[in-house]
């Protein structure tokens, strides 16, 4: 078996587990019952697409595909910041709510 090959199946067995990882990620998002839970299985799949293009990348030999990764990150990240600022302000909201 050349290294080529084995790269190859190294390639489409990685692609197979990102793809199982977003189905069992896309069930948490589907299914909650959180919030939290919703926002972290929202951020896992954006994880696994950044992993998805990182492959791509390596498969096709395109680094274009690394400045899609790095901005799908970018924008991943910040949204999750976004949504724990959300929750913190709703947080103290209630609080002050209740005092």
């Amino acid at each position: 078996m050349t290294t080529e090959a084995l790269l190859d199946y190294a390639i489409l067995v990685g692609f197979g587990f990102l793809f199982a990882g977003m189905a069992l990620a896309f069930t948490r998002l589907m299914r909650g019952p959180s919030m939290a839970d919703r926002v972290v299985a929202l951020d896992l799949i954006a994880i696994l697409a950044v992993a998805v293009m990182g492959l791509l990348a390596i498969e096709d030999a395109a680094p274009v595909f690394v400045d899609v990764a790095i901005t799908l990150a970018l924008v991943a990240f910040l949204g999750t910041v976004a949504f724990a600022r959300y929750v913190e302000t709703r947080r103290g909201r209630e609080d002050s709510d209740t005092a």
